[in-house]
């Protein structure tokens, strides 16, 4: 007999199933960031397309779906962005295909990533709130006429 354990032909029902991430898609999603982001820099050739970064790839389990999540560096219209990535998604498939010799490439769709812009929202706001509580006067605690 073969030394190891057996593995049980018996699993867990389908509720208790542990819904571990796949690494397939996510290795997947790391390697379609990666070309992507060089696709970018090195091949498209569009100015709408200058000032933005890949910050995040989620491919679905089937690896049929690739939402890509995309921010502007700059004060490029967001609109115009939107339509120069989908007029070079075909380009970036073909790309894709070749470089990831993948049998099926997962279909792009590209968003806007909001958390840059959201977060340097909060720090003026945090910057807005320390300069005015620096511009107010100070009440001294030792004054024997507010205790």
């Amino acid at each position: 007999m073969a030394a190891g354990k057996a593995k049980s032909r018996f699993g867990l029902p389908a509720g208790l199933v542990r819904s571990e991430p796949k690494r397939r898609p996510i290795r997947v999603a790391d390697a379609i960031k990666a070309e992507i982001a060089s696709l970018l820099v090195r091949k498209i050739n569009d100015p709408r397309l200058y000032n933005i970064i890949i910050t995040s790839v989620e491919v679905s389990d089937d690896l049929g779906h690739a939402r890509v999540l995309y921010s502007i560096l700059g004060d490029e219209d967001p609109k115009n962005v939107a339509k120069g990535l989908e007029s070079s998604k075909g380009f970036m498939r073909s790309n894709l295909a070749r470089a990831l010799e993948l049998r099926h490439v997962p279909v792009l769709d590209f968003r806007l990533d909001l958390a840059g812009q959201k977060q340097a929202e909060m720090e003026q706001l945090l910057r807005e709130i320390i300069k005015d509580d620096d511009s107010s006067p100070r009440r001294d605690c030792s004054d024997p006429e507010i205790g």
